[in-house]
């Protein structure tokens, strides 16, 4: 399919298993980039701004690969809900998202050394009420500690509360692949 070399520069299992599931042969690379944005940038505009500064820290280095970055916020009523840091975070932050509709915007860049491909998708998910027994089971268990807005669709708390989206299933598990899938193949 792609003659050149990809790397994945994320350590998310979720962005790698869509990525293989798609056909791509590619290397993991862990970017090491500070995460924080401009205060008086659009919540919209944020998952773009990090895939690009993830980005930044290959363009140096690339010859034939391409690079392919991402990064996904959760937004509630103009709100980022970032990766939670503990258990009452991360129960705070479903107790939130309980009974409302917020927004998932993930950020891909693809680079290569000839050229830079920033996009962005985004999607609409709507949650049943959850109770606190459900939230608390959810966060016990599963530990959703590197997910943004402490949750994952594929997930036990994504299988029951998810009551519609609308968009792409696969942005809010944290890689629009049907939109990395067209870039590359036409790289």
């Amino acid at each position: 399919m792609i003659k050149r070399p990809i790397i994945l520069a994320s350590s998310s299992p979720r962005r790698q298993y869509l990525m293989k599931e798609a056909g791509f042969i590619f290397q993991v690379e862990k970017p090491d980039v500070d995460e924080s944005f401009p205060d008086t940038m659009p919540v919209e505009g944020v998952a773009r701004y990090l895939a690009l500064k993830k980005a930044e820290k290959f363009r140096l280095r690339i010859q034939q690969e391409i690079v392919v970055t991402a990064d996904t916020v959760v937004i509630l009523e103009n709100t980022i809900l970032n990766k939670p840091a503990d258990r009452p975070e991360a129960i705070s932050m479903l107790e939130r998202l309980s009974g409302k509709t917020h927004r998932v915007i993930t950020g891909v860049c693809i680079l290569s050394a000839e050229k830079e491909d920033p996009f962005d998708d985004m999607t609409e998910v709507t949650f049943k009420n959850l109770s606190r027994k459900e939230i608390e089971f959810y966060v016990d268990q599963y530990q959703p500690y590197d997910k943004a807005g402490a949750y994952g669709a594929q997930d036990f708390i994504g299988m029951i509360a998810i009551e519609k989206i609308n968009g792409s299933y696969f942005n809010v598990m944290g890689l629009p692949i049907h939109k990395v899938y067209t870039q590359l193949i036409n790289w």
